[in-house]
């Protein structure tokens, strides 16, 4: 998750986001990428939905615990729509692992994919081409360049969900010491927009305590993140508390904290599920983390995909959509469709959460 995707790029989780990859990893800041590409025809929201759109879910890596989830809400929605539903993509997040799997789906004359980038850029010609055949390109959890998709489904508010994360592992370390950011890929745009967001709340005097050290990069993947949380306790003898926004980061370094001397003298919070995280909490390794719920995530996308290729919108801002059982949304300025704010777990309530 990894865990994600959170931003409007400043302003409402955390993530939840996550969500992780990972929380995934993985939301690009809008005011980043350019203008959005202009809407192509006029849009019918009284035209009616249609049934049997061919859409590929194209997540940033197969068997990511978050994504999985992502997966299970785009299937509900695409059976309450009766649309054809597949998941596809690569085992590992690299940057370009993602274009193929693009290509695939135009050629197969997918009505729409929905997708969380690996990187803004890698992608975005595939992108492209794959529009200018008529597919209709939602992004989720980490966007692409502006111009490469329709509409974008920000998980939460990006500044939310980088404020949220300094306000829990300045709580967690008691507004003190010094701390690491445990991230994704190098290349993720949600987590690149979060970690500078989160550099600014840093430099702000109220967290003048706070001292970031290192920011490491585990690739979303399980060993590789687990090693790192290593290498950042062996560096930095006297860390205080590890930020992951990334449900895999989390996950592992969880793992290592739990069963290592550095449990309960270590803070660690992030974005991850509950179900990774829950025995991690129970013990004690993690107090607080943040996350939207991932299911929602994956459910709006299909959702915004069945608009989009339906002519209800077109993704140009202030356009209205019904989104099934998560009722109306509007879209925002350069195509973004934020799906609101995600919560905190903690001992209290993590037991309420199953995914």
């Amino acid at each position: 998750m990894n865990t994600r995707s959170a931003a409007r790029r400043g302003a409402a989780v955390l993530g939840m986001a996550l969500l992780l990859a990972s929380c995934s990893g993985t939301t690009k800041d809008s005011a980043d990428q350019g203008p959005a590409p202009a809407a192509s025809g006029a849009a019918n929201p009284a035209a009616p939905l249609k049934t049997g759109l061919k859409m590929t879910f194209l997540p940033k890596q197969v068997n990511n615990p978050y994504f999985t989830v992502v997966q299970q809400g785009g299937e509900k929605a695409a059976g309450e729509l009766q649309a054809e539903f597949k998941a596809t993509g690569p085992s590992d997040a690299s940057a370009s692992s993602q274009v193929t799997y693009i290509n695939t789906a135009a050629q197969q004359r997918q009505d729409a994919l929905i997708m969380a980038a690996n990187d803004e850029n890698a992608v975005a010609p595939a992108l492209k081409t794959a529009r200018q055949q008529g597919m209709k390109v939602v992004t989720l959890d980490s966007d692409v360049a502006a111009d490469a998709r329709d509409v974008f489904i920000n998980q939460a508010d990006s500044r939310d969900i980088a404020v949220k994360q300094v306000q829990l592992i300045s709580e967690a370390v008691g507004g003190n010491g010094e701390i690491a950011i445990l991230s994704a890929t190098p290349n993720a745009t949600n987590q690149n927009t979060w970690i500078e967001i989160m550099k600014q709340e840093l430099a702000k005097p109220e967290h003048a305590g706070l001292k970031l050290v290192e920011t490491a990069y585990g690739n979303d993947d399980d060993q590789t993140s687990f090693q790192k949380t290593q290498g950042l306790l062996q560096a930095h003898p006297q860390l205080k508390g590890i930020v992951s926004p990334t449900t895999v980061g989390l996950a592992a370094a969880g793992r290592y904290l739990s069963s290592s001397e550095y449990k309960g003298k270590v803070a660690l919070t992030g974005l991850g599920t509950p179900n990774q995280l829950r025995a991690y909490v129970k013990d004690g390794t993690v107090g607080k983390f943040a996350l939207w719920e991932p299911d929602k995530l994956g459910y709006l996308g299909v959702q915004a995909a069945t608009a989009l290729a339906s002519g209800r919108i077109t993704g140009a801002q202030g356009e209205k959509f019904s989104a099934g059982e998560l009722g109306e949304y509007t879209i925002g300025a350069e195509g973004e469709v934020v799906l609101g704010p995600p919560t905190v777990f903690d001992a209290a309530n993590i037991d309420r959460f199953d995914f």
